[in-house]
């Protein structure tokens, strides 16, 4: 693999675990997406993979199995994806540094696409590939 699209926190691969726990025995894991959507243009999407598509970048930690539809990659590029459980709302969190903007509601936000050529002059892991 030459470079990780984004990272998961050990919250979110505790409950992706758990996902695919519950779902059966052809549960794989989750597919991270975003669509156009919401007042502040795009939402994130996540869905659950029985079959993965051979074009998703797969993002793993202890066991759990993300993968990351093509479509996006370059708004989740350097995403750290949570996951946070509060007395009035739990699910995954996106720690983006692509993320211009949020709606007041939380429900979508402004993204724009990653910059690789900045990202390769801070000289930044991400989007160095393994020699």
């Amino acid at each position: 693999m030459g470079f990780a699209i984004m990272t998961i926190n050990e919250a979110a691969a505790q409950r992706v675990k758990a996902i695919v726990e519950k779902s059966g025995p052809d549960a794989k894991g989750i597919r991270v997406g975003v669509k156009k959507g919401g007042c502040a243009g795009m939402e994130y999407t996540v869905d659950l993979v029985t079959e993965p598509d051979p074009k998703d970048d797969l993002v793993e930690r202890d066991g759990a199995r993300v993968w990351v539809a093509p479509h996006a990659t370059l708004y989740l590029l350097g995403t750290e994806m949570g996951f946070e459980q509060t007395t009035l709302r739990s699910g995954f969190t996106f720690n983006n540094p692509n993320q211009t903007s949020a709606c007041g509601c939380g429900e979508s936000v402004e993204l724009k696409p990653a910059d690789l050529a900045a990202l390769a002059a801070q000289g930044n892991p991400v989007v160095q590939a393994d020699r």
